[in-house]
């Protein structure tokens, strides 16, 4: 099973995306979670520091300008999901990746926070 190392710039990344409140609170995931085809019109449009920072993990040993190195999608590339960071932290829970789910929590409260 891969080893994840949380991705410092996605958590800046979404804190910013809560403090400008570009997030939505209710979705499916299922609807709207990228797709290949999503992350690949993404990739000709933006660079790979960009999609870095929509990951909230980081596939320790893959290659950095590869799509293995990237995990745990937040969002659909212009808003922030509640939904994808239930997700997130619903997948590193099962698969005991305790720094990822830790962090998705953490940004789960912060945007339940500032919506309150």
């Amino acid at each position: 099973m891969p080893k994840y190392l949380v991705n410092e710039a996605a958590v800046t990344h979404a804190e910013e995306m809560i403090a400008a409140r570009r997030y939505v609170v209710r979705s499916e995931w299922s609807d709207v979670q990228p797709t290949a085809a999503d992350e690949n019109e993404f990739l000709e449009r933006a660079d790979w520091a960009e999609y870095s920072r929509w990951h909230l993990g980081l596939t320790d040993g893959a290659g950095d300008e590869t799509k293995a190195r990237y995990a745990f999608v937040l969002g659909d590339f212009r808003r922030l999901h509640r939904s994808g960071l239930m997700a997130c932290r619903f997948r590193a829970t099962q698969w005991d990746h305790k720094e990822i789910e830790l962090a998705a929590h953490e940004l789960i409260q912060k945007l339940d926070t500032r919506r309150a």
